[in-house]
């Protein structure tokens, strides 16, 4: 695309900005009701769809088909106008879209792409109190019966899950073959008999997360995905979703309004008078925060150009995942510390936004989400020094 063609995008864009995203949804999101959270999301959603901004990442067949760098554009102004995030959807439209167009029957696609775009939300249920970073130690279990699988077992760290109406499920269907091979991926009705979702309250107030308990749940055959006993594999597409293209949007956010929020931070005036920003030393670490979001958002755009042309190593989205994970904890940290006694005082942040809302104290506490979930940074770490460096691997279990 030409120059002048992009030029002409971004302007559509930030037309569309100024007169679709809500002026006051801060506000109103803050310490919003879940009906209310669920309808704005629901809009919200529905609103960027029409415009065709909800599933730019998709093939064209299914509504997507942006080139990446109007992908690149879109999200970077949407970031510089402070747009809601699509929370309830994010699963939906990454994690499962992946799955299902990696792997998926011509029906599951026709059957859940199109009701994703009508607003089908999904949580992914991988997680378990013994197999989080270890993931392939779950012990949940499916077993055949006639043109069902029965499935037994608990998921934790779900999110949404209180809202979902379908789940992307990981269950062990042989438990004598070694625990990579014996595992299943299913696509799982949340309606379904037997299943009981426990919200978790978080130390920030939220219940973002969840429990989930599966009790002789029936699944049919025909809602396997992929092969039996090939779900390992499988389910490293879905999380690689989770730390390649996604972060595009998430460092853009970080980068562009999270940063502007630190810098008002740091221009308030303390109790005698004095503003943060004066300081030689806060000058320094906002100088420093800069240039690193600015490799963030840099390796980001290059992660998609790769994965565009099909050039991404096999540690690149870890690369990406473990970066952002911890700037973002590094910035919400000196968020906290500049903010504050009444920084601490806030004790709720706008639900539809980011891990960067302003409100330091509760970023910070919820940063530690990136760097322990979907992969904690020694995970991560041992990915890059194996599959990247080359490096030798870890000794394998006793």
């Amino acid at each position: 695309m030409s120059d002048r063609d992009l030029a002409a995008f971004r302007d559509t864009v930030r037309q569309w900005c100024r007169a679709n995203i809500p002026t006051d949804w801060r506000n109103a999101q803050t310490g919003a009701t879940d009906a209310d959270f669920v309808a704005f999301q629901r809009d919200w959603f529905q609103r960027l769809r029409t415009a065709g901004y909800a599933v730019p990442h998709w093939p064209r067949e299914y509504g997507g088909g942006m080139p990446i760098p109007e992908q690149i554009i879109l999200y970077q102004e949407l970031a510089a106008h402070d747009a809601p995030r699509l929370v309830l959807a994010f699963v939906a439209l990454h994690h499962a879209a992946a799955t299902l167009l990696a792997a998926g029957t011509d029906e599951q696609r026709q059957r859940h792409l199109s009701a994703i775009l009508d607003g089908e939300l999904w949580v992914q249920g991988f997680s378990e109190p013994g197999a989080g970073s270890d993931l392939a130690a779950l012990r949940t279990a499916a077993r055949r019966d006639g043109d069902d699988y029965v499935v037994t077992g608990q998921k934790v760290w779900a999110s949404g899950a209180q809202y979902a109406d379908w789940c992307l499920l990981l269950a062990r269907t042989d438990p004598e073959a070694p625990k990579r091979k014996g595992i299943s991926y299913f696509l799982m009705d949340m309606r379904s008999p037997g299943i009981a979702v426990r919200p978790i309250r978080q130390a920030t107030g939220e219940a973002h997360f969840c429990e989930m308990f599966l009790d002789e749940v029936r699944i049919p055959a025909a809602n396997l995905i992929g092969a039996e006993n090939q779900g390992w594999q499988l389910a490293q597409r879905t999380l690689g979703a989770e730390r390649g293209l996604t972060m595009l949007e998430l460092a853009e956010r970080l980068g562009n309004a999270g940063f502007r929020w630190l810098v008002q931070e740091c221009r308030k005036p303390d109790a005698c008078g004095r503003r943060p920003v004066d300081d030689g030393y806060i000058a320094d670490r906002l100088a420093r925060l800069e240039i690193e979001l600015t490799g963030l958002r840099g390796l980001c755009r290059d992660l998609v150009e790769r994965h565009d042309a099909g050039t991404v190593a096999p540690a690149d989205a870890s690369v990406v995942k473990l970066y952002y994970s911890e700037l973002l904890q590094r910035m919400t940290d000196f968020g906290a510390e500049v903010c504050g006694l009444p920084g601490q005082t806030v004790l709720r942040k706008p639900m539809s936004g980011g891990w960067e809302s302003g409100a330091w104290v509760l970023d910070f506490v919820g940063s530690w989400e990136w760097t322990v979930p979907g992969g904690s940074s020694e995970i991560q770490r041992t990915i890059i020094g194996e599959r990247g460096l080359g490096l030798p691997r870890e000794p394998a279990e006793a």
